[in-house]
């Protein structure tokens, strides 16, 4: 493949030495360059469509418009090739339209998937482009309106574009080959072949072939489809021909009818539409003589139209309106090219390089550049002539006013560009007029509409020149309040697309305006473009603010610093929210100009936005802008931010509590020194929020968090407190740590953390024992929200905290792992946040090395004993904690931070281990013989690597695959840790083979994990381990981890039978041993006995264990015993179903144990549970089947009649009358008998319920089955 990839590109490049001078080889290769990257798949298939002269494969069009479709953004990149792929196509069309004739059915199958292509091309370039590669010989007139006739009766298949099978496309395709053919220069009738012979024809009457175009025409204007659209082109097209008077009066008169009918209906609606946008293109096409005739009547009808209620409920409708009515404006006023527009200077390079320097010296002069504008400006107002408007302009104007207030984006943007076409032909004052129009939308009384619609009617004024610089200075203010556009509305606000549109406009005036007439309004504007870049929340107006930036740098040039802010303000780095709030706005204010309004911004628009996220990060920009200019944060800001703290809106007083912390930080940070009255007012603001109550109602939560991270940011700075203040923020901390929103508590547990080592620490006044004896009275408290905090808030105390109490609350802490003996006082959350909390203590205990004046090397040789003998073994319990609520597996949780304080202790052992292997026994105190050989003894030892690895093995190939992947992370860190080394793992060399050192793997996905932890089952120090997780994940209740799970045990155990069979009874021994162990270890837990039976089910299904020799009796009676222990009083039906399954299989393939087996299914048989007695009976018909010798010879036939005639899910008396009688059969009368006896004594013992029937029914709803 490579070879002919190489000889394709040495042929291409010889090719192109041979055309160097050929002008179309060389446009073909720039072509293959840079446009249309699949063209030659595109080429190869339309080649293959030419040569057959129809489209042969129906999946090559398919092909061709998936690839098209993907440059539906990019049409201009096809256009290079829409002569290559129209001109064929349509030349096929027109070929087996004239060979196989119209009336031929063949035709049609022949053009639609041709057709298809065409139109995808039509989509995504644009008719314009396409229709210029049509056929348009005279003759072809005739032919495509035969075809069109043909095409008009056919009913599209499927309203599917993707399913199309060409009828929509025919007929689009097909009208827009009318549109061109009827621009022929000759007198239609004279190529009417129906009429060559007839003189019955009036003069002024249609021909019979116009017609047939009307009414077809006339038939789709009422389609819904993209045929209304093509109708109106070519009736545009048509009816303003010279020639077509009669037909175009005669269209006037039917569509007048249908505007005023007044009539409301589905139908009647699309051909309204279809009607009002061919009057549109007719005024578009037509001459202003032919027009004029006819706009009293037409403007009659649209002015009633648009208000009527009709209008009111189509945006559409309404669109197609404004368009027409800025057509019938364009009319009635002359075509004129005002003197009084304002027309750029553009300069080429070379011309301005060769000037002398005094003359580009002059022209930059803004004193020659007022003298010529104003002589411009003069001769301007000289030239402009008085003109006599018609008083159908104003309503015109009023109605397109009105449209930029519509409600709908595609009416406003179709009215502004009404605005600018009509103000084209006005004169200056009159613009001056239109001008103050749309500057009223901008009052505060408006609607977002209204801005919306006064800046796209200001973009377009100015990209046609009819905003003279004159009026910049008035028109500035208004679009840089609309830059800044945000107006709250519930729970959210509204005005993107108005901050969007102003981008726009800001956009249209660096493409507009010389550089000279640019430059204070540039000034003015850039500023609020980089704030709107920078701090705007919608990705699409940063970005549109970016490129309006842009353009203005690049167009007017000589702007300080431009080239370097559009490149740190780019598309990309624009995308995220928090880069640019957090490194492009930092990067860019440092260029003057840009601090203060930056700053002001954030100040006034974002601290208080609506949205949580955006306050927040909000705080973190403005923090991040104070290193340019502490004094004025010191000042300004904090003044204005202190008492947005007691606002009465909540989100106001939300974001100045973030941002005033973050403020006074950056300060710190900054070095410098507050004054000793800020300090007083910004140490007095938590207890200001408390006195205001503001906790409560709606909004107190945030505000708690909001606090809680303000005192952190004091704490951080040290700020000066009174006592007392001390006292009043640790409550207000103590109390956030109560309240059972988990962010809350995290917020406040981070801020704990550095006030504790701020101002109870570091005072030296003794009351950290006492919060830390406070935090552990807690542990045990009834509430579970004062549990989780204060877990997590002994986690967090620093050494100095826990010195004295070190032993105590790892102690405590490992109580509170365990699951709670009382139902009622569980909750995963505290259990979590004591597992993390125990880490915590334990990393700060034997971490304290700054310290050593209070933490002695017995100090941590103690804790290390603590760790090793409570703490391992708290975590190895806390793996085996499954507790379930209505989340789910809350357990997981739990045993999720249990494998990482396993991770974390593992390391805190053995380096303790490394360290007193470096320095000896020496270090130590002094200490007997007998006590020192005691104290060389290693803390982390073999038996608790091992122990280890199995918890981690386990939840490595349990069922969810959150626990995998962190269990396979866990187990891979332990083996491949750099720092620290872990010693006395067992089989380290095969587990670094299962768990590579390598990353980004997947080990949440089950075809990656399972089938290399299998591999653990051969291993006896892991296999008990891996198994007891893995029967969770074969015997559970998703269906595709079950299969993934057991197609790996499948693989495993088959993989060695072909090499070696021995090896493979190995394998199943070791599983059974492994098995039973687990039935064992894990008696009467249904969460692990109920999938391990299902397990056994599926393995004795493949005829796994059967082949074991010796060893298979024994397996079987071990899991019979099981069964009878699990399946005794269960009222499980999963347990119940699977232990009679076993039962079956056992009874069938077994010879030593199925007389037992056989015997337990027959106990089955009169349980309490129909269900239950009806799967026991089907089992038993089965093994009598496979196993003829449990009966005698001559009663199985008896027996199995037995057991289909009965009815076992009926009575309970007739199933025990008929078991009764199949163990007479099979003679196991005497067993029966027993088992009768046990089961009599038990029923005088129970009351008997009345009705069976209405006790299990009573069961089975409580149960839910």
């Amino acid at each position: 493949m490579a070879a002919v990839i190489e000889e394709t590109l040495r042929k291409e490049e010889e090719m192109a030495v041979e055309e160097e001078d050929d002008e179309h080889g060389s446009k073909e290769r720039v072509l293959q360059k840079y446009f249309l990257q699949e063209w030659k798949v595109v080429k190869s298939l339309l080649e293959d469509i030419v040569s057959n002269g129809r489209v042969s494969d129906p999946s090559s069009v398919h092909r061709i418009r998936s690839i098209m479709d993907k440059y539906q953004q990019e049409g201009q990149l096809l256009e290079p090739y829409l002569e290559s792929v129209v001109s064929p196509l349509m030349s096929i069309v027109r070929g087996k339209t004239i060979e196989l004739g119209v009336a031929s059915d063949e035709i049609l199958e022949v053009i639609k998937p041709i057709c298809i292509i065409i139109y995808c091309l039509v989509t995504v370039c644009g008719y314009k482009a396409v229709i210029k590669f049509f056929p348009h010989q005279v003759s072809d007139l005739e032919l495509a309106v035969s075809l069109l006739e043909k095409c008009h009766d056919m009913a599209s298949a499927t309203s599917l574009r993707q399913e199309s099978t060409g009828e929509m496309e025919a007929k689009c395709v097909t009208l827009l080959w009318l549109s061109i053919l009827v621009l022929v220069p000759f007198d239609i009738s004279s190529v009417d072949s129906s009429i060559a012979n007839s003189h019955d024809l009036g003069k002024l009457e249609p021909a019979p072939l116009v017609l047939k175009i009307l009414k077809f025409s006339k038939d789709y204007l009422s389609n819904a489809g993209p045929m209304r659209t093509m109708a109106g082109l070519l009736l545009s097209r048509l009816l303003t021909r010279p020639d077509m008077t009669k037909a175009f009066t005669s269209f006037n008169e039917w569509a007048h009818e249908v505007l005023s009918s007044g009539k409301d209906d589905v139908m009647l609606h699309f051909q309204l539409l279809g009607v009002v946008e061919a009057l549109a293109a007719i005024f578009k096409a037509g001459g202003r003589k032919v027009l004029m005739d006819v706009v009293p009547i037409v403007w009659n009808d649209v002015s009633s139209l648009v208000k009527s209620d009709t209008t009111a409920r189509s945006p559409l409708l309404r669109k197609y309106l404004v368009k027409l009515t800025q057509r019938i404006g364009l009319t009635c006023l002359p075509h004129r090219s005002p003197a009084w527009c304002y027309v750029g200077r553009t300069n080429s390079l070379g011309v301005h390089v060769s000037q002398p320097v005094s003359k580009r010296a002059d022209q930059w002069s803004p004193v020659a550049n007022m003298c010529s504008t104003k002589a411009e400006e003069t001769s301007n107002h000289m030239q402009n002539e008085d003109m006599d408007v018609p008083e159908i302009v104003e309503e015109i104007i009023e109605i397109l006013l009105s449209g930029l207030r519509d409600t709908d984006t595609v009416v406003r943007w179709s009215a502004a560009k009404g605005i600018g076409r009509v103000t084209s032909r006005l004169t200056s004052a009159l613009s001056e007029e239109v001008l103050s129009y749309v500057l009223e939308l901008f009052s505060p009384g408006e609607g977002d509409g209204s801005w919306h619609g006064a800046c796209l009617s200001l973009a377009e004024l100015a990209r046609r020149g009819l905003l003279l610089p004159a009026n910049l200075p008035k028109v500035v203010p208004f679009v840089v309040k609309a830059l800044h556009y945000d107006i709250r509305r519930g729970p959210h606000s509204i005005g993107s697309h108005v901050r969007d549109a102003a981008a726009y406009v800001c956009w249209a005036f660096g493409r507009a305006y010389y550089h000279t007439d640019m430059r204070k309004v540039l000034e003015q504007l850039a500023p609020h473009l980089l704030t709107v870049a920078c701090y705007d929340r919608e990705v699409n107006c940063r970005r549109a603010a970016a490129a309006a930036f842009q353009e203005n740098v690049g167009r007017q040039g000589n702007y300080p610093h431009g080239i370097d802010i559009v490149n740190t303000a780019d598309y990309f780095s624009l995308s995220s929210r928090v880069n640019s709030y957090l490194h492009v706005a930092v990067s860019i204010v440092q260029y003057e100009g840009y601090l203060y309004p930056f700053a002001e911004e954030l100040l006034y628009n974002k601290i208080g936005h609506w949205d949580k996220g955006l306050r927040e990060l909000a705080a973190e920009a403005l923090s991040a802008l104070v290193r340019y200019d502490p004094e004025y944060f010191a000042g300004f800001v904090l003044e204005k931010l202190i008492p947005y703290t007691l606002s009465s809106d909540l989100c106001m007083r939300h974001g100045a509590t973030l941002a005033l912390g973050e403020v006074v930080l950056a300060l710190h940070q900054c070095a410098y020194v507050l004054a000793t009255d800020k300090q007083k007012d910004v140490a007095g603001i938590v207890s200001a929020i408390e006195k205001a109550r503001l906790y409560r109602g709606k909004g107190g939560e945030i505000m708690r968090s909001a606090v809680s991270r303000f005192i952190e940011c004091i704490s951080l700075c040290c700020l000066t407190l009174p006592e007392k203040m001390k006292r009043s923020l640790l409550d207000t901390l103590n109390d956030n740590l109560r309240h059972p929103n988990s962010q809350i508590q995290n917020a406040a547990v981070r801020a704990l953390q550095h006030f504790v080592q701020a101002y109870v620490v570091n005072a030296k006044s003794g009351t950290a024992s006492g919060v830390t004896a406070k935090y552990l009275e807690q542990l045990t408290d009834q509430n579970v929200a004062v549990r989780r905090g204060s877990a997590l808030a002994l986690g967090v105390l620093p050494y100095e905290c826990l010195a004295d109490r070190g032993k105590q609350v790892l102690l405590k802490l490992c109580s509170s792992c365990a699951i709670e003996d009382n139902p009622e006082d569980r909750d995963a959350e505290a259990r979590v946040n004591a597992v993390k909390g125990l880490i915590s203590v334990c990393k700060t205990l034997t971490q304290a090395r700054e310290c050593s004046d209070i933490c002695s090397e017995e100090d941590r040789i103690s804790v290390c004993r603590v760790i090793k003998d409570e703490v391992m073994p708290s975590l190895f319990k806390a793996l085996e904690d499954y507790s379930v609520d209505n989340r789910g597996d809350v357990g997981s949780w739990v045993r999720e931070a249990a494998m990482e304080g396993l991770e974390t202790c593992t390391y805190i052992l053995c380096f303790m281990d490394s360290c007193r292997k470096s320095y000896g026994v020496e270090s130590l105190l002094e200490m007997s013989e007998g006590a020192v050989n005691n104290q060389m003894l290693s803390f982390f030892d073999a038996n608790l690597a091992v122990h280890l690895i199995e918890g981690i093995v386990k939840q490595a190939v349990e069922k969810m695959d959150k626990i995998r992947e962190a269990a396979a992370k866990v187990l891979q860190r332990i083996l491949y840790n750099r720092t620290i080394f872990v010693p006395f793992i067992p089989l380290r060399e095969k587990l670094e083979e299962i768990v590579p050192n390598e990353a980004d793997l997947k080990w949440g996905a089950p075809s990656f994990s399972y089938p290399r932890f299998i591999k653990l089952l051969k291993f006896s120090c892991y296999s008990r381990a891996a198994l007891s997780g893995l029967v969770i994940s074969i015997g559970g209740l998703q269906d595709s981890l079950r299969k993934v799970s057991f197609s790996a045990l499948l693989d495993y155990l088959q993989a060695v039978e072909s090499e070696d069979p021995n090896e493979r009874r190995s394998r199943e021994y070791m599983l059974s041993t492994d098995i039973l162990w687990v039935l064992e270890q894990y008696k009467k837990c249904d969460r692990v006995i109920i999938p391990t039976l299902k397990t056994i089910e599926i393995l004795f299904s493949k005829k796994i264990f059967l082949n074991m020799e010796v060893h298979t009796p024994i397996f079987c009676d071990g899991v019979l015993d099981s069964i009878a222990v699990e399946l005794k009083g269960s009222r499980d039906f999963s347990k119940l179903y699977a232990g009679i399954a076993i039962l079956g299989y056992i009874a069938s393939l077994l010879e030593h144990s199925n007389t037992r087996a056989f015997t337990l299914l027959l106990t089955f048989l009169t349980h309490r549970y129909p269900k239950i007695r009806k799967a026991s009976a089907e089992q038993v018909y089965l093994v009598l089947l496979q196993k003829g010798n449990l009966v005698p010879a001559d009663m199985i036939e008896k027996a199995l009649e037995i057991i289909s005639d009965t009815c076992w899910d009926g009575d309970i008396e007739a199933s025990k009358h008929r078991r009764s009688e199949l163990c007479e059969i099979a003679g196991l009368r005497q067993l029966l008998s027993s088992r009768d006896t046990v089961s009599n004594k038990d029923s005088e013992k129970r009351p008997v319920a009345s009705d069976e029937n209405a006790s299990y029914s009573s069961l089975v709803g409580s149960t839910g089955f």
